[in-house]
């Protein structure tokens, strides 16, 4: 039985067993062995309140001999302040900031406020506490608790959840504590901590009870408690022996927290005036901070030969931090409180708060205490707001934007900032609460312009909701109503109507209303933006032929290089087609990549979703599915957090080209459900494309045909490009020749005009399928070499099956083994497994005998996907900081897992990677 030291009450020690804690302790025994062994643990204690998290986790604390400790605890006031949580953490270990790579130091040098600079990259940031923390471990082992994790600001858990999943040979434990499951931390090893059994509960509650109480009686109290150690040792404290032994004050289960808090709340009561002013102070200042709690207490006359003489009763313990006896003691202190004495301790924090280094920090106490609406605390609630939003993001910026409002007097005023709150909460992906505070612009504009703008934010609400073709007229009404007041926020908002209903929606109608409305305004001031080209060029695009855009689309595509994040943030994603529409692969990848990154450093969640469906294209179109998978799952997670819907476009490809039937077609069957009912026409589309690639890859060309036809019909200017090929080769193959020619035509109207080397390599292998014997060949070898000089190996694939596949038709089996066996390969290499097994029926036509995909693994096969990408990086000449920086891994963590690829290829060097790996395989973009 495990036994630990705890402070109870009147500065006297006493040891109490963690009863009934058997398994779990063995659990963290065994973690602190192995994080002593060089290994990384992560754990994290889920429980209702009382039920021994915090025991279990001081058990942690105490086991770590030799070990260095770090802590943090969650706090209910704090959880709006960006960063907080993790800055508890971390703020031992800022003297070893400088081993750090600058910009890891830079990032997180800004988010503590020890910098200014423009909000970092959340994964930068959580690769730099990674790097921080085993940096610190390389001495000794490190122990890292965090306590009350329900209650820790959303940016800390986004980061250490971000570490978590990262950790594995640091010699690292990071432990948490949670009365319930944490967003970002779902998927971590968890333990749930229940109540003890009953015989452990009656031993627990006979150690702390010195009436003899009546068996009846003793199995009640242990049964409404559930066995709930807190509550075990503490409610007999606030029971006199006759209650206790009448069994008077029991409770029921569902008041348990509620009890407990009261139980503490009667010893609170019994302190003096000013150690309960203490405390207080204490309670709202939850970083521990001890020379800030007495700063703040002598403003309240409170000093330490006042309270400290007659000690605390147990409830608060003064160390290297101020803490608590138990959280539930924070809670119940705070919350018990008067309301006028709250006030008085958050005015007394603000004041002893430095302005200069913490003044968000500042501005929030400021806030707390206020009971009225102020303007000078709303104002500077305001200016802390563009702070907050550098250090932790657009919500946290939010946060503090939403607090300004409600301390607003003037109603004009009320209603700017209000809007300006509903656009930075819209953006953090806080819909509904965006949804309350346009409701309140709305309600004290009293202009038509701000009204106007009010509308505009609203309808990006019901764009994020719900991708259907609700949005776009919404969107189109509030551009023309603002071309009055600012003809610049008009075509932003011109631009993103039109997205909208081409990319989303799908809705042709809309677009080609918004784009007729777009050709009839006039001309901007001066030289041409990167707005205004992409607008004109898009408008072109609509109403004209292809080629006449290309032009201005091209203007534009230069205009975007390195345009200012801020206005990406505003309509950039709109942006993105561009390089789409002039069929530049190398500029998609560029392009995409940046948009997700400026995105997601700013936190803009709502966002972020539609830049990873458009990177996750283009890194399928690439052929790197362990690239693109990831990029799904961590679109599936931000869906998750922010609760809006999510388009499943690039997970229905990437199952199509994988040749997972099963998988595929159920997912395509509910897209097609979901769209048809959600008025999202382009969601169909891109799912009858996918069934179009799936049945080509299966030979299924009847199928293929009919789902590309349907999809042609509905699929948006960008959209029927990639279509297309998929018709023309379906058809062609189905004997549908009449259908074939009309899509090849079709084709090379929008192909034709792009002389980029995917538009004529596609072109031309549409081209041969359908051309005489003389013409074929020479298409053929065009589309190869063309193809061959893009980032495109699955159409580069293709293009050797269709070449390959005709050859053998045509006799000519030597040249036509060699492109199959070709292609075949590369669908292999790729994980193309539909069309490798076409390729494969195809060789042994010819003769040749090839082994399915399975029945021999080559020792490279047998490495994960992490460990070929880290492979591969190395390969090319990575050190292991520069691995670890590229996809997020420590220099150990790298160092590890190369001493298992070695060991699996056979190998003992870094330098015989190159000829351990197959050719033609490519790393995986940054993420």
């Amino acid at each position: 039985m495990a036994v630990e030291q705890r402070r109870w009450g009147g500065g006297q020690d006493r040891s109490v067993g963690l009863l009934g804690r058997g398994p779990e302790c063995a659990l963290l025994d065994e973690m602190i062995a192995a994080v002593r062994t060089g290994e990384s643990r992560v754990l994290v204690l889920q429980g209702a309140p009382g039920a021994g998290k915090t025991a279990l986790l001081e058990y942690v604390e105490n086991s770590a001999t030799g070990m260095r400790v770090l802590r943090a605890v969650g706090a209910e006031s704090e959880m709006e302040l960006a960063f907080a949580a993790l800055h508890q953490l971390c703020a031992p270990l800022l003297d070893r900031l400088g081993q750090l790579p600058a910009p890891q130091r830079e990032a997180l040098e800004t988010v503590f406020g020890m910098r200014a600079g423009v909000p970092p990259e959340r994964f930068l940031v959580g690769l730099a506490v990674l790097s921080l923390l085993s940096d610190a471990s390389g001495g000794r082992p490190l122990l890292c608790v965090v306590d009350d994790a329900h209650w820790i600001d959303r940016a800390s858990a986004q980061v250490l959840g971000f570490v978590a999943r990262r950790l594995l040979a640091e010699g690292v434990a990071l432990v948490f504590g949670s009365r319930h499951d944490v967003q970002d931390l779902l998927g971590l090893p968890e333990l749930e901590v229940t109540g003890l059994n009953d015989s452990d509960a009656h031993a627990l509650l006979e150690s702390v009870t010195h009436a003899r109480l009546d068996h009846h009686i003793r199995a009640r109290f242990v049964a409404e408690t559930r066995g709930n150690p807190l509550a075990l040792l503490e409610l007999p404290r606030g029971l006199t022996a006759t209650q206790i032994a009448g069994g008077f004050g029991l409770l029921d289960a569902e008041t348990l927290p509620g009890r407990i808090e009261q139980s503490f709340l009667t010893r609170i009561e019994e302190l003096p005036e000013q150690t309960r002013l203490l405390l207080l102070i204490a309670a709202a200042e939850p970083t521990g901070d001890i020379a800030l709690v007495w700063r703040a207490a002598e403003r309240l006359a409170v000093t330490p030969a006042s309270v400290l003489a007659d000690g605390t009763d147990g409830l608060l313990v003064f160390d290297v931090r101020v803490t608590f006896r138990h959280p539930l003691v924070r809670s119940a202190v705070y919350r018990s409180a008067k309301q006028e004495d709250r006030w008085a301790v958050h005015r007394a924090l603000a004041e002893a708060t430095d302005p200069h280094t913490d003044p968000e920090r500042r501005a929030w106490h400021l806030a707390s205490a206020t009971p009225t609406l102020d303007e000078s605390v709303a104002a500077e609630l305001e200016r802390s707001a563009d702070r907050a939003q550098a250090r932790g993001g657009l919500a946290a910026g939010a946060a503090f934007l939403q607090r300004s409002v409600a301390l607003t007097i003037d109603s004009l005023l009320r209603a700017e900032r209000a809007l300006a709150a509903a656009d930075a909460t819209f953006r953090a992906g806080d819909l509904e609460a965006a949804r309350k505070l346009v409701d309140i612009a709305e309600r004290d504009s009293r202009s038509e312009f701000a009204r106007v703008r009010a509308h505009l934010v609203r309808s990006h609400i019901m764009f994020a909701a719900h991708f259907n073709n609700e949005a776009p007229p919404m969107l189109l009404e509030a551009a023309q109503r603002l071309e009055p007041f600012d003809m610049d926020l008009a075509r932003e908002t011109y631009l993103v109507a039109w997205g909208a209903a081409s990319f989303a929606a799908g809705d042709r109608d809309s677009v080609l209303a918004i784009s007729r409305a777009i050709r009839k305004l006039p001309p901007p001031d001066g030289s041409p933006r990167a707005l205004d080209l992409v607008l004109d060029g898009y408008a072109l695009l609509s109403t004209e032929a292809r080629s006449e855009a290309l032009p201005t689309l091209r203007k534009a595509m230069t205009a975007l290089t390195d345009h200012p994040a801020q206005d990406l943030l505003k309509w950039g994603w709109a942006a993105w087609g561009v390089s789409c529409a002039l069929w530049d692969d190398q500029g998609m990848r560029e392009t995409y990549a940046r948009a997700v990154e400026v995105v997601r450093a700013a936190g803009a969640l709502t966002e972020l979703p539609i830049h990873l469906a458009s990177l996750g294209l283009v890194t399928l179109f690439a052929g790197e599915f362990s690239g693109a998978a990831a990029i799904i799952a961590e679109s599936e997670s931000v869906a998750a957090a922010t609760g809006m819907p999510i388009a499943q476009h690039t997970k229905l490809v990437l199952m199509a080209m994988q040749g997972k039937e099963a998988e595929a077609s159920a997912l395509i069957a509910d897209t097609v459900e979901w769209a048809g009912a959600d008025g999202q026409l382009q969601g169909a589309a891109v799912a009858h494309w996918a069934s179009a690639i799936l049945s080509n890859g299966l030979a299924r060309y009847g199928q293929a045909l009919r789902a590309a036809q349907t999809s042609v019909l509905a699929a948006d200017v960008f959209t029927v490009q990639w279509v297309l090929p998929e018709l023309v080769e379906a058809a062609a193959r189905a004997g549908n020749d009449a259908v074939a020619r009309d899509a090849l035509e079709d084709m090379a109207d929008v192909a034709q005009p792009c002389d980029t080397d995917w538009a004529q390599g596609m072109l031309a292998r549409c081209q041969a399928l359908l051309s005489d014997d003389a013409a074929t060949d020479g298409l053929y070898r065009e589309a190869i070499d063309r193809l061959g000089r893009t980032l495109l190996l699955p159409e580069l694939a293709r293009a050797h099956l269709l070449y390959g596949e005709w050859l053998r038709r045509g006799r000519q089996r030597v040249e036509a083994r060699l492109h199959l066996r070709t292609a075949h390969e590369m669908f292999v290499s790729i994980g193309m497994e539909a069309f490798a097994e076409r390729a494969r029926r195809e060789l042994l036509a010819t003769g040749e005998t090839v082994r399915k995909r399975g029945d021999e693994v080559s020792s490279s096969e047998e490495l994960t996907p992490q460990e070929r990408q880290i492979a591969l990086l190395v390969r090319d000449g990575l050190s292991n900081p520069e691995v670890g920086a590229h996809l997020f891994l420590s220099s150990r963590t790298v160092e590890w897992h190369l001493r298992k690829i070695f060991a699996k290829l056979g190998i003992g060097s870094r330098r015989q990677l190159r000829d351990a790996l197959p050719h033609g395989e490519h790393k995986s973009p940054p993420q």
